[in-house]
């Protein structure tokens, strides 16, 4: 039996309009939802019902006046803590920063109130937004829908959880080297990292992306045409676009789709995450689309060369902290960011230029193919108390080598849900795109839902 929590955003503007479900009746099934939810995954921060009730309240009333504001109106959001809404603190995940309230609303916010959205919490993320793990030195811990005993990625860890467990149909996520994707691979729900400024953020940051998460393909594309219009806060902001967002099919034959199963460093994959995502190719294959392995884009020098500089960067911005704040981060990433405090200027840019070779790398692959297949993570899931896969300072990054080089060549990547582990756990396929080619990552990502019908087991609370 379908729950009123299980509905797609399309699905509920159907029914918001024949007023067979207001946005209020549909909030109060969201709300003890979470209830029933929240102090076992811990996704939210900021969590404010009786603020939602206020605007659903609002939404109702325009629905039934046949005049919402836009295509979200009365659609319950979560926004990652890192997305600044005006008159909330953005505590960064971590304990060391004062708590100030935000003066404006980020371009992601400002476009979902644009729209009508019910914005109703925020969702957690681990310190300075530096982990792939739901760990934080301010925020609850984080766990996965699935065994909360793992951990659910990041450094969209609340986002993540909450889709998974079912908090409404759209979360915003952000991601700078995988945090979308990460993520939405072990919760087994679909994270779109689009091209480039195709969603305006601010701060801007080399490499730093916001994107939906969703249970849908559909629901995350529904969602674009709210997220991708412009913002001059953010430089790299895409012009207008008249792009039909809902325009999903596409004609697999005669594509030229690149395997790649070797990430080039890194941790190792999982024989169950090989096997899973070598048999999600067989399906494009069977559809008419040429596979071929590729090599991989990343290097060691590259991989290394992005630490020293992330680094060095965050280290830039905590070492104005007194010692008394310092102490208050969480332990792991402070001791990687101090780390760059011995970093020289010199070699902080040879990092930064290692960010350059990825997109050299990525750039030249694309010459060959129009997509490319992959894992998202190269593991199953590890226990929720780690800070990371390797849970070790000295090897942070070991995990993201199939997803950061798409973050620094700035094209639009995707996780979708493509098995389950001998342990029940998901296992994600990322699918990539070129620059731009954001509608044909979604096409693509949506014709392999459809292939396998999608997740339908989704954790229940009993």
């Amino acid at each position: 039996m379908t729950e009123a929590t299980d509905f797609s955003i399309r699905e509920l503007r159907c029914k918001f309009a024949d007023k067979s479900l207001s946005p209020s009746e549909y909030w109060l099934a969201v709300e003890a939802h979470i209830e029933a939810w929240e102090p076992t995954i811990s996704a939210l921060y900021a969590y404010d019902p009786e603020e939602a009730r206020r605007q659903a309240t609002a939404s109702t009333e325009r629905w039934a006046k046949g005049a919402p504001l836009g295509l979200l109106d009365g659609i319950p959001v979560t926004l990652k803590e890192l997305i600044a809404t005006k008159g909330q603190p953005v505590p960064l995940g971590t304990a060391a920063v004062e708590l100030v309230s935000a003066t404006e609303d980020a371009p992601v916010a400002a476009r979902l109130r644009e729209d009508g959205a019910v914005i109703f919490a925020k969702t957690t993320c681990p310190d300075y937004g530096m982990l792939s793990s739901g760990l934080s030195s301010f925020h609850k811990l984080s766990r996965n829908p699935w065994d909360p005993t793992q951990n659910p990625g990041g450094s969209s860890a609340g986002a993540s959880a909450a889709a998974a467990a079912g908090y409404g149909p759209l979360h915003i996520g952000t991601d700078i080297g995988g945090s979308v994707r990460l993520p939405a691979g072990w919760t087994g729900i679909f994270g779109f990292k689009p091209s480039h400024g195709r969603i305006p953020v601010d701060p801007y940051y080399v490499g730093r992306c916001a994107g939906p998460m969703t249970r849908r393909v559909e629901d995350a594309a529904f969602s674009m045409a709210t997220l991708s219009r412009p913002d001059w806060r953010d430089g790299t902001s895409l012009p207008p676009n008249a792009i039909d967002w809902m325009d999903l099919d596409i004609e697999i034959s005669g594509m030229k789709i690149g395997l790649m199963l070797d990430a080039g460093c890194g941790l190792p994959i999982d024989a169950e995450v090989r096997d899973a995502v070598v048999a999600a190719a067989k399906r494009f294959e069977e559809a008419g689309a040429v596979v071929i392995d590729v090599a991989p884009v990343l290097t060691r020098e590259m991989l290394d060369g992005l630490d020293v500089f992330w680094r060095a960067r965050l280290w830039g911005d905590i070492v104005g902290l007194s010692e008394e704040r310092r102490e208050m981060i969480l332990p792991y990433i402070y001791t990687w960011a101090k780390g760059g405090a011995d970093v020289s200027g010199v070699d902080a840019v040879r990092g930064f230029n290692q960010t350059i070779e990825m997109r050299r790398s990525c750039g030249r692959l694309f010459t060959e193919i129009d997509a490319v297949l992959s894992p998202t993570n190269p593991i199953v899931s590890y226990p929720a108390e780690w800070a990371s896969p390797t849970n070790d300072p000295a090897l942070p990054f070991e995990h993201i080598c199939f997803t950061v080089p798409w973050n620094m060549s700035e094209q639009p990547a995707s996780s979708i849900n493509c098995g389950f582990s001998r342990s029940g756990m998901p296992i994600g396929l990322q699918i990539v795109g070129p620059r731009f080619g954001d509608m044909l990552v979604l096409k693509l990502s949506k014709t392999f839902e459809t292939w396998t019908g999608g997740v339908t087991n989704w954790p229940k609370r009993t």
